[in-house]
């Protein structure tokens, strides 16, 4: 099921499910099924668990069956604004140095010090986050505006003490993350020994999305293509098995000590083959006009265009 969040000429956020070109508005939806108690908001519905998913896939089921009835129900997808999947996280934490390529390149540049011996992270705030479609502004005297397409998990229910082999039983999908980045100030902060927050927050620095893809569409989250296109120009594209901390590493490193929510979301790092890893990167560091593509090859794709 695809599920994402979305506006209607700038109203409020509400809930819809993709079926190809076709988005189901949840809420008129439910009111056409006599539904009451539908949760309004996606944390919402992820923290109402498997009965509340299992209602949203059953109205979504009869709206499918009975398109007639549901007429006002069914947009298109020109109809909608996207938002992020999630706008109201409680929690939002970016493993970093996650992958081994990139993790090469980060030495190599002097973006590290020295190598992790455990799962890192960094807050990404929920005031950075934009949805698909967006258009970014490049902040002025920025120069070196780089690229990171990253494999977004985001919690299903509470988790406090987890263990590695149940993780995989607190996640309810996943989504892509853009984690756009000033590598100007992040050399800076660098140097400074500050943890890249200014860096990786800049409003507009999160387009997130388009959709959260729930589990039983991902027959292997070690197996999937992670790619990033600029103006249709392929830049990188590499296996999420090149991850070091897997996600049953992440999960239970951060939830030892502190409770990770339902609609809280883990973004696994990015993977090799960013601008500021390569010998011409003055060339690739993106610019006004540019249009950036995150994908999951075959699954989904985020698009941003920076202005």
């Amino acid at each position: 099921m695809r599920l994402l969040t979305f506006t209607l000429n700038h109203s409020e956020p509400l809930i819809g499910i993709r079926t190809q070109d076709k988005i189901l508005n949840l809420k008129e939806a439910a009111k056409i099924a006599g539904e009451t108690g539908m949760p309004q908001g996606m944390k919402a519905l992820l923290a109402g668990g498997p009965e509340c998913m299992a209602r949203v896939r059953n109205l979504n089921s009869k709206a499918l069956n009975d398109v007639p009835l549901y007429q006002s129900a069914w947009l298109n997808k020109a109809d909608i604004s996207y938002l992020p999947p999630i706008v109201d996280a409680d929690k939002f934490l970016c493993v970093g140095k996650n992958y081994r390529k990139h993790l090469e390149e980060l030495q190599q540049t002097n973006l590290i010090k020295e190598i992790p011996q455990e799962p890192t992270g960094f807050i990404k705030l929920n005031s950075c986050l934009v949805g698909h479609l967006a258009e970014v502004k490049k902040p002025d005297g920025i120069f070196r505006l780089d690229y990171e397409p990253e494999l977004v998990f985001v919690m299903g229910k509470r988790a406090l003490g987890v263990k590695k082999a149940d993780a995989f039983n607190y996640i309810a999908g996943v989504t892509i993350l853009n984690d756009l980045t000033c590598r100007d100030l992040q050399l800076k902060e660098v140097a400074s020994g500050s943890r890249f927050w200014t860096a990786k927050n800049i409003p507009g620095f999160g387009p997130l999305g388009p959709e959260i893809i729930t589990m039983d569409e991902i027959p292997d989250p070690y197996n999937l293509w992670m790619t990033c296109s600029v103006n249709g120009e392929e830049r990188m594209r590499v296996n999420t098995s090149d991850q070091i901390w897997k996600l049953p590493d992440i999960v239970e490193h951060f939830s030892q000590f502190i409770p990770i929510e339902a609609g809280d979301m883990f973004s696994t790092g990015a993977p090799g083959g960013v601008a500021v890893g390569k010998p011409n990167a003055a060339a690739l560091y993106l610019k006004p006009g540019d249009v950036v593509e995150c994908a999951i090859e075959g699954i989904a794709t985020l698009s941003t265009t920076i202005v």
